[in-house]
């Protein structure tokens, strides 16, 4: 049987609508909109690093340009419609999700009370009653109501006291949950006074479970090798992925296509008759440049996106003589169906401070794209409070 190919600009416009990047976002980026835009993501990663915004504020800003951090805070303090866990990292998902994550918590816990037991200071199990215990009595804390005078040793990031990892572990493994931030510090509560009981409450058989996490991940990411979609939220594992891959292969939901990589080779994939019919009639990416965050969905996986975008990234990239060559913490830019950059700006004294700009090989930087450039850049004021932009002399590179 001769399967079916996608040819290289097709499966990065299909990868690229999957992951909302492909249209333009008009939305409001609040209330039901966003709710749609996070369920349509399928998780919206959380990292604390905040050069120019949040990682999370800057993934829904890019496709929403009206989007304000105080609405994703909305959802998940007040209306209850998302969660924070975990997917490949600590996230935001869909509150509707939450049934599924209980094969995720029972896995974690088994998983990380080994690896813990080794990595973290002894006598973390010990309090995990008492730290139950506290927030059952006291209703929400965060590490700073536990541990008393024990802090944070000095030999490493994960060197924490035990009551923090003892709180750490009830939220990954699903009896806690974090109610809101303070901040960006996490508050834990009872799993039962945080989600809604339509959620908690609801059960589903674990193999159900599965075929939903691997469904729903290639429906996002549009194609995928078994372990790419099992990647996708980190629920199923790789042996499930590669017998559910079989099964729906053989039960006709899915095909094997060939697509086509940067490079001209082409890697087999899973998908469906359906994604492959959308994938002939997208329209063409606009002219937009877009600023992604390091850590935007499209891009979790570098490896991938090198094969299908030929765009070579990680967070820090030397060259043989062990010299930085961009700075340790980038922004990849986006136009249309290409990435054609990385830019180095960082927020500073009420202004974007914009330090370097590297293009792409082959990618020219003509008035039209550096006005878009600009034009991103000043879109990006209103999320992070600047009043104006300031350019490096040379930040112009290559």
């Amino acid at each position: 049987m001769t399967r079916p190919t996608l040819t290289n600009a097709q499966p990065r416009r299909l990868f690229l609508d999957r992951h909302l990047l492909l249209r333009p976002g008009l939305g409001p980026a609040t209330g039901a909109d966003l709710d749609d835009v996070l369920h349509r993501l399928g998780f919206v990663q959380v990292d604390s690093v905040n050069t120019l915004a949040r990682a999370h504020d800057l993934i829904l800003w890019s496709r929403r340009g009206r989007f304000r951090p105080r609405a994703l805070d909305t959802l998940v303090a007040r209306h209850r419609t998302a969660f924070e866990h975990w997917t490949h990292d600590a996230a935001i998902i869909p509150m509707a999700f939450y049934p599924m994550w209980r094969l995720k918590f029972d896995r974690d816990a088994a998983r990380i009370r080994d690896r813990w037991t080794a990595g973290r200071r002894a006598g973390w199990d010990d309090e995990i009653d008492t730290v139950l215990r506290h927030v059952t009595d006291h209703g929400p804390v965060s590490t700073r109501d536990l541990g008393g005078d024990d802090r944070k040793g000095s030999s490493g990031w994960w060197d924490w006291h035990p009551s923090k990892t003892a709180l750490e572990f009830l939220w990954r493994s699903g009896r806690l949950a974090i109610c809101h931030r303070q901040g960006f510090r996490k508050v834990y509560d009872l799993a039962e006074r945080v989600i809604p009981a339509e959620y908690l409450n609801r059960r589903h058989d674990d193999r159900d479970i599965v075929d939903w996490a691997m469904w729903q991940g290639l429906s996002r990411l549009g194609f995928g090798t078994s372990g790419e979609i099992a990647a996708f939220f980190e629920i199923a594992t790789r042996d499930e992925a590669r017998q559910w891959c079989a099964a729906a292969q053989s039960e006709g939901r899915i095909v094997e296509a060939r697509i086509e990589m940067a490079d001209g080779t082409f890697r087999r994939s899973f998908t469906t008759p359906a994604i492959l019919d959308a994938a002939m009639c997208l329209p063409a990416p606009g002219a937009r440049v877009r600023l992604l965050s390091p850590f935007d969905p499209a891009l979790r996986d570098r490896d991938r996106a090198e094969r299908l975008f030929g765009f070579h990234y990680r967070i820090e990239i030397f060259v043989p003589e062990a010299k930085r060559r961009y700075g340790y913490y980038v922004f990849p830019v986006l136009q249309g169906d290409r990435l054609i950059g990385r830019l180095d700006a960082r927020r500073s004294g009420g202004r974007i401070a914009v330090r370097a700009f590297w293009p792409e090989p082959g990618v020219s930087m003509g008035k039209a794209r550096i006005a878009g450039l600009h034009a991103e850049l000043d879109r990006l004021r209103a999320l992070t409070g600047s009043e104006e932009i300031a350019f490096a002399d040379g930040w112009l590179r290559g």
